[in-house]
């Protein structure tokens, strides 16, 4: 299995109000993914961070092998939501994958 974490913060230029609309779009369209694209063992959008954390925003996500999380990263549902409900909000992305045995 492996783990697939990313965190971001919301892009510049947004009003809350804007950043919670976005949020809100990203979370439904990333976590509809699980049912699109095989492979996806879980995926979560987390929008609720503590005072000590250094991201807004974190994509928690399991998927089967390092073989489906490459194939889920060219998915073309995957891509249309990443350039349509992601990217154009967001900025500082980090990324951490790691193999769980």
């Amino acid at each position: 299995m492996v783990k697939h974490i990313i965190g971001w913060d919301y892009a510049d230029g947004f009003t809350e109000e804007e950043n919670q609309k976005h949020v809100a779009e990203m979370k439904k369209e990333l976590e509809g993914l699980i049912d699109k694209i095989e492979g996806i063992l879980t995926i979560q959008l987390i929008t609720n961070p503590i005072d000590t954390s250094d991201a807004k925003i974190l994509l928690y996500s399991e998927f089967e092998s390092e073989e489906a999380l490459k194939a889920y990263t060219i998915h073309p549902e995957h891509v249309r939501v990443a350039n349509t409900y992601v990217r154009p909000f967001v900025k500082n992305r980090r990324c951490f994958d790691f193999l769980v045995s």
